[in-house]
Parts: structure tokens; C-alpha cells; sequence
């Protein structure tokens, strides 16, 4: 990889791999940009772990193509998955909240809305099963009713960094559905899944 103007370098970018689909039952429709491998996966550890926020924007472009993909021309609010209040802090603010700031742009017709929110009993999900993963969120994806996207801004898109199991997919749609919020699709950078994607 380079500096943060062009991060990635012929051979880097040669390497991100294909887009994917993976399929998670009970959850919405997910397109990510690549597997969790690879310069992605390194750009992506890089980015949250380890202070690089100038990843954002080129982690964001690479959300934007997603993006256009998953919803074409049509206005989208795209609704960031949410950090644990104490990984937020550790890594100077939401990371996911920031690629979709990224991913937006200034591009007309594409807002962002943060309704969700973790309830701070939430443990850190690395480690933990998919039973584990979903048990875990039961009930701790909360939703600010003044955050939520207004009505007619468009085709309302979760994005997160990483899909594993697709438990924190499900839980926030679920949440949304509660309030009346449908969920048209996801984008996420790295599909983590373990089961075949569907081309």
C-alpha cells in the first residue's frame, strides 16, 4: 500500500478481489466489497485498530461502488451499523459513522442517519459463536427516534466493516423494523463469512 492520497498500488488493488454476496438467512440482502483478506482486510485493520483514519476516504470510495451497485440512482440513507460505546472511544470516534460519511461524499441524493445506538452491556463479539454473536445483541440495538431517517429520503442501506456471522446485520434491521423501518440492503467492506457466497 502507499500514502494516503493513493493507497493502493497496482498490485495491491490487483489483489482487493471480487465483490460478494453473502447469503445470511433472516437478514437483509448483503453485497460486500471483498473478503476479509488481503490488502482489504490489512487496509481495513490499519484504519480501525491502528489510528489511520486517512484510510477513510479510500475505504469509503471503495463503500461508494457498493453502494452505487446495491441502489443504483435512487437517493439512500445509509444507516452506519454501531460501535460499543468503548471502542468508539478508543478509536477516537465511530468508525463505521465515518466511512459513511466517506462513502456520501457530498454526493446528492446520498445522506447519512445514526439512529443506532449499543446498549453499553454489549460485550466485544471477538471470540464469540454465531449463537453467541446474536445473544449478545438480543435486545441491545437501540434506536434514537430523532435520528431516524426522515421519511421519503430513500432506500435505507446498513453499512458495517465486517460481516462474520451477520448477527449485528440482523439485530439492527430487527430494531428498525420495530420502529417501522424497512431495510432495503447492506454494504459492507469485508465478507468474514464462513459459509459460499452467492455469485
Amino acid at each position: 500500500m502507499r500514502g494516503a492520497v493513493h493507497p493502493w498500488c497496482g498490485a495491491c488493488a490487483g489483489e482487493l478481489g471480487r465483490s460478494a454476496r453473502p447469503h445470511l438467512p433472516g437478514g437483509p440482502a448483503v453485497l460486500a466489497v471483498g473478503r476479509y483478506s488481503g490488502p482489504l482486510r490489512t487496509a481495513l485493520l490499519r484504519y480501525k485498530e491502528r489510528g489511520r483514519r486517512d484510510l477513510a476516504g479510500p475505504l469509503g470510495a471503495l463503500l461508494a461502488a457498493a453502494l452505487d451497485e446495491v441502489a443504483g440512482a435512487e437517493p439512500v440513507c445509509l444507516v452506519p451499523a454501531p460501535s460499543r460505546p468503548a471502542a468508539a472511544r478508543e478509536r477516537g470516534g465511530d468508525h463505521v459513522a465515518r466511512l459513511c460519511r466517506a462513502a456520501a461524499g457530498g454526493r446528492s441524493g446520498v445522506r447519512v442517519a445514526r439512529p443506532l445506538r449499543l446498549d453499553g452491556r454489549t460485550r466485544d463479539s471477538v471470540g464469540l459463536d454465531a449463537g453467541q454473536r446474536a445473544a449478545n445483541l438480543a435486545g441491545r440495538v437501540l434506536v434514537r427516534a430523532a435520528a431516524l431517517p426522515e421519511p421519503g429520503s430513500g432506500a435505507v442501506v446498513l453499512v458495517d466493516d465486517v460481516v462474520t456471522t451477520g448477527a449485528t446485520l440482523r439485530a439492527c434491521r430487527a430494531a428498525l423494523a420495530d420502529v417501522g423501518v424497512t431495510v432495503s440492503a447492506a454494504v459492507v467492506l469485508c465478507d468474514a463469512t464462513t459459509t459460499r457466497p452467492i455469485s
